[in-house]
Formats: structure tokens, sequence, C-alpha cells
């Protein structure tokens, strides 16, 4: 080989190799956690609560939607990759997740955040005291019961059956359902899914974007035997009077529109929930 055409491979070779690194700092610089972000980033912009950084409320743990058990662990899930391109599409890099009560959050007692993502169903009580986003998933309301615990729609009365207080699933077991005994009502979802481990209770009811994450992480213990179609849809929570509402609600008709959420539901939420039989109140 030439001296000419050595000169000439190097200069290609490194041409290649400086292609490549470009590339790989772009494919890098358009991911927050390890989510992927996509969009234009900055196509438009509000003045966050607190500078630099998009923060959101949630209630933890939340398998599937807020992959982790304390928010500084969180580096995906659907809500939390949500959140990651809303944040890319308004030109921040810096995503922060707060742990807040969820009484609290559909109370409007919390602060100090630019949008809540905590699976939180859209209903005309709700929308008194707080502000949604347009709906970005639709759920029912699924049972969640020992893995060998045989439950048919017709057991569900006669059954010891736990709630979250204060959740949809708990209005619905109290006013539609109705059983026998008086539902078990619990703070949270660890100590009601911990009370089905332990045999307090028989089945557990709340949502079935919700049970069914939960059933794919608890080792085969916990199975989800069957669900109630109750129509309901999650929306983002804003804060009283936030001037930032309306523009973030653009960012997300966009993501859905272009498909995103439904990627996020394929890739974190475990199972097909189509395909989980339909109870009967």
């Amino acid at each position: 080989m030439t001296f000419a055409s050595k000169f000439r491979t190097g200069v290609a070779v490194a041409a290649f190799a400086a292609l490549t690194t470009v590339a790989g700092a772009a494919s890098a610089a358009n991911m927050i956690g390890n989510c992927e972000v996509t969009g234009k980033k900055g196509a438009y912009s509000i003045t966050p609560a607190i500078a630099g950084q998009l923060t959101y409320e949630t209630n933890l743990p939340a398998p599937g939607w807020n992959n982790g058990d304390k928010p500084e662990e969180i580096k995906d899930g659907y809500e939390y990759c949500l959140a990651a391109n809303i944040a890319w599409r308004l030109g921040l890099d810096k995503l922060v997740v707060k742990h807040v009560d969820f009484d609290a959050l559909v109370a409007g007692n919390t602060k100090d955040f630019d949008i809540a993502l905590s699976q939180i169903s859209i209903t005309d009580k709700r929308k008194e005291v707080v502000k949604f986003s347009v709906p970005y998933f639709d759920s029912d309301v699924g049972v969640l019961a020992r893995k060998g615990k045989k439950i048919s729609s017709d057991d569900m009365k006669k059954l010891r059956l736990g709630v979250q207080q204060g959740t949809t699933g708990a209005d619905f077991v109290n006013e539609t359902l109705k059983p026998k005994a008086a539902a078990q009502v619990f703070n949270d979802t660890p100590a009601m899914f911990g009370a089905l481990d332990t045999g307090q209770i028989d089945a557990a009811l709340t949502d079935t974007a919700i049970v069914v994450p939960q059933a794919a992480t608890s080792g085969g213990k916990q199975v989800v035997v069957g669900q109630y179609k109750t129509g309901e849809q999650y929306g983002a929570l804003f804060p009283k009077g936030s001037a930032s509402a309306a523009t973030i609600d653009k960012v997300l008709k966009e993501l859905i529109a272009e498909g995103v959420t439904k990627k996020l539901e394929a890739k974190y939420l475990a199972g097909d929930m189509s395909k989980i039989p339909t109870f009967k109140p």
C-alpha cells in the first residue's frame, strides 16, 4: 500500500470513528434515566416548580409504573418514562420523583411539583378539588389472589377482601360489589399485598393495571384471577392553579397520538390484560 493509500485509509478510519462517537453521544443524549426519549427537545417550555427540573409526584411502590422502592432508585417504568418524555419536550434534562401519600395527592394537599403520575383514576369527585390531564391509560378493577386459591365470580361476595384506602377499587367494593363481610382497608398496597401473602385476606382488589405487574413481581406467589370492567381512565394531576398544566397537557396529547404510551405499556406492564377473565358484581 502506498503512503497516499495509507493516508486515505487512516483518514477514513478516523472519520468513521468520529462519526461513531458522535452517533453514540447523540444516542446517549436522548436518554433520561433508562428511558429513551423522543421528539424535539425543548419544543415547549414551562416555568417549573423547581428550576432546571421536572418534578413529579407519585405513591410508591408501583412496580411496572415506577421501578424502584425509593424515589432516587427509579430510572424507568411506564410513568417514569412518560414523565421523562414530557421533560425532554419541555427542554428539561433532570427528572425528580417525589413520593407522597396517595390520599393527600388526590385531595390536592401536596405542593411544589409540576405533575403527578400515580395511576390516578379520573372521577367527578376528585375533579372537584384537583385538575386532571387528558386520559392516558384505561383500567379496570382486578382481583389478586394467592396462587392455588380457586376463586370464581360467584365466590367474591363470600370472601375476605382487601382494598386500599381512598381508591376507586375501595369504592367499587363498598358501593357495587357489597360483600357479606366488610372489606379490610389498608393504607397502601404493600400492606394489602402482604396481608394477602399471610392469609389475612382471600383477595386484594385494586386496578387491574396495578395487580398485573404485582403478580409478575411476586415470585409466583400471587395471581390475577379476574377483573371487573369499570371503564376507569388514568389522568395526570396538576397542582392547584398550575400555569404549566395546559402546556404539559399538549405534550401528553402528542405522546399519546404518536403511540409512545402504547409502547410503554407493552414494555413495562407485564401480561395481556384483555385475557383476564371478567367477573360480574
